[in-house]
């Protein structure tokens, strides 16, 4: 999905009533039951992650945005029948192995869907609010601390021109890094698995703080669940 496109369901936004959002209307693309890519539910409420991220991004970026990706893939896989077969993380690990004609498709979309699917998972409401067990040491040991860590996320998503997102990883050192990444081009590609992500398109944050990504990303600190954070990092280190 380009910026324009973006922007246009962003400024459609406020056609939403109460209602709608109380009753959880969505958009969602009606799908057969036998397509290989479908939206994962989002797992919690529109509105469980208020007054830090509001119920409309929610709404707008679960039920439109993640849902154009699922749908690109699923329209994609006549052009390349591995798409369906092959597993998630194997074809965005290594992108050069997709068919040049369908590449950026799955790319974008492919990176779309997993990005997605991670940073909702991330959100869950609840757990930890900062970092526990090894993965504080981690943090500690790379970064100096906690805050030290936020503030070079924080710099990373900043830096970001344009879209992208920026992440917490286990490069393939099995180090703790700081990374970010443009489009939906995700860390499985750089050899990494991301601990924590945020995702800095403007469709993320722009109902809510307009250009404002620096009060975005400083509220969004406040739904990162450390205890998924610290799942993700014992997996990635397994």
């Amino acid at each position: 999905m380009n910026r324009r496109e973006s922007l246009g369901l962003i400024g459609g936004a406020t056609v939403l009533t109460a209602g709608a959002l109380a009753e959880g209307a969505t958009a969602q693309t009606p799908r057969a039951s036998d397509t290989p890519f479908k939206l994962p539910p989002l797992g919690y409420g529109y509105d469980a992650l208020e007054p830090h991220i509001d119920t409309a991004t929610m709404l707008f970026h679960h039920d439109y945005h993640h849902a154009a990706y699922v749908k690109a893939c699923n329209d994609a896989v006549p052009r390349w029948r591995e798409l369906a077969t092959t597993p998630v993380e194997k074809i965005l690990t290594d992108l050069d192995r997709v068919p040049a004609a369908v590449r950026d498709t799955v790319r974008n979309n492919l990176g779309g869907d997993w990005n997605h699917t991670f940073f909702w998972n991330l959100m869950t409401p609840g757990g930890a609010k900062q970092p526990s067990g090894e993965l504080s040491a981690a943090i500690d040991s790379a970064f100096g601390g906690y805050s030290a860590m936020t503030e070079q996320l924080t710099s990373a998503a900043l830096g970001r021109f344009g879209s992208g997102w920026a992440w917490l990883v286990v490069n393939a050192n099995k180090k703790v890094a700081i990374v970010s990444t443009a489009n939906q081009d995700t860390p499985l590609a750089l050899g990494a698995r991301p601990v924590i992500g945020v995702d800095v398109w403007e469709h993320a944050y722009y109902l809510k703080h307009q250009n404002r990504r620096p009060e975005y990303l400083k509220t969004w600190l406040n739904v990162v669940n450390w205890d998924k954070a610290l799942a993700n990092y014992k997996n990635a280190m397994a």
